[in-house]
């Protein structure tokens, strides 16, 4: 029988993600619908939190995602099956939901090593209209989501951890050995909040990052918001924003190896120029990071993120974006996806929003988002809007 976590380990990682993050830091309310989807080795904590959902008195839709199936349909699937999306389905649920929440628990990370990237991204495509959707919903303030990890040998074998030690990472980050991991949580956020509204203070025209094989300048861009502490992902630490893509100029290195459509991109290197990729390289599986960046505007950034290591316990490599975008470390951390924008990183009023508008600001639109990671130290300056120059991130900590 696989490792399992002990049923007191269960029940207040069941609390955090029912009571706490779904909701926006608020919680599922009695008679809310709660769309949960898991990978099938999250069995025990789907269980968990399918139960806690019952006593609030909401209502669970369940869905069990199983590798196996994925990995025929890629075998097996041609192009009209790869893009084929079922669209009422789709549509009736995304209207009938108020929470998604998603149980990350790959038992082979590499299962789909051996599939064509081209098929992978083709049938991606075809989940633009749902996502078009859910950012819809999630726009107008009517749906919340989280995202957490459930341990697997796999996972554990790929980061070099028992998963014993694995399983550990994940009790810490959740802080799921606490008396009250909720109370716990509220306090970390409030201090994120602090920082998050310090950052939303500074008058800034662009940002400066400054790391080995890394000078990047990034534009802010107009209306942006820094966000964080929201209970979308848990664990999160990071302070984050969408800036505008076209204000993105320099190189940018990233030393956490990157895990994406089953395969592994080691030391990935990009140059921007006026926000858009011009030159992409990695050690291993580059080819699939060109397939990637080919998808339309994957070759631009929606997100630039910091995170403060004196939040985040994690110190060890995850194999799993999740965690490791929420680093903590000798150096915190440092990450850009490339793809979509948040639409939270607004300032204004979202519901006024047309496509154009977005487009007008420098919101990016993609299929892809992906988050790619550098932990190594660096200093980080705000260039405001009279030309000062300030030091804001150094040393894995911001200094504000």
């Amino acid at each position: 029988m696989s490792y399992q976590p002990d049923k007191k380990i269960l029940k207040n990682y069941a609390s955090v993600m029912v009571d706490f993050a779904l909701g926006r830091g608020k919680g599922v309310k009695k008679g809310e619908v709660v769309y949960l989807v898991y990978d099938a080795a999250a069995l025990p904590l789907a269980i968990s939190i399918y139960e806690r959902i019952l006593e609030i008195g909401a209502h669970p839709i369940v869905k069990e995602a199983r590798e196996e199936f994925e990995k025929i349909f890629f075998d097996k699937a041609n192009d009209e099956q790869l893009k084929f999306t079922p669209k009422k389905y789709l549509k009736s649920l995304v209207d009938t939901i108020d929470h998604r929440l998603y149980l990350i628990a790959p038992e082979n990370p590499f299962l789909l090593k051996d599939v064509d990237p081209k098929k992978i991204v083709l049938a991606n495509s075809s989940r633009q209209i749902l996502k078009k959707w859910l950012f819809e919903k999630e726009d107008k303030g009517k749906l919340t989501w989280s995202l957490c990890l459930y341990g697997t040998e796999g996972m554990a074998k790929e980061a070099g951890l028992t998963i014993e030690d694995f399983w550990q990472q994940i009790i810490n980050a959740c802080f799921l050995n606490e008396e009250s991991p909720i109370e716990k949580w509220k306090k970390v956020f409030s201090e994120i909040e602090a920082l998050r509204k310090k950052m939303n203070s500074l008058p800034v025209e662009k940002f400066h990052m400054i790391s080995k094989d890394t000078d990047i300048y990034i534009s802010l861009g107009e209306k942006r918001i820094w966000q964080g502490g929201r209970g979308a992902n848990i664990p999160s630490f990071e302070i984050f924003t969408s800036p505008d893509w076209r204000g993105v100029n320099g190189k940018i290195y990233f030393d956490f190896p990157l895990y994406r459509y089953g395969n592994l991109i080691k030391d990935i290197y990009l140059e921007f120029k006026d926000g858009v990729i011009v030159k992409a390289k990695a050690k291993k599986n580059e080819k699939l990071l060109h397939e990637m960046i080919r998808q339309k505007n994957a070759d631009k950034i929606g997100e630039f993120s910091l995170t403060d290591k004196r939040f985040s316990k994690i110190n060890r490599f995850m194999a799993n974006t999740l965690y490791d975008e929420n680093f903590g470390g000798d150096w915190g951390n440092s990450h850009l996806a490339i793809g979509s924008s948040y639409h939270d990183c607004y300032s204004g009023n979202k519901n006024k929003m047309k496509e154009k508008d977005w487009k007008k600001l420098g919101f990016n639109e993609s299929v892809e988002h992906c988050d790619i990671i550098n932990t190594q130290q660096k200093e980080v300056y705000a260039i405001l809007k009279n030309g000062v120059k300030k030091l804001i991130y150094k040393d894995g900590k911001f200094m504000l």
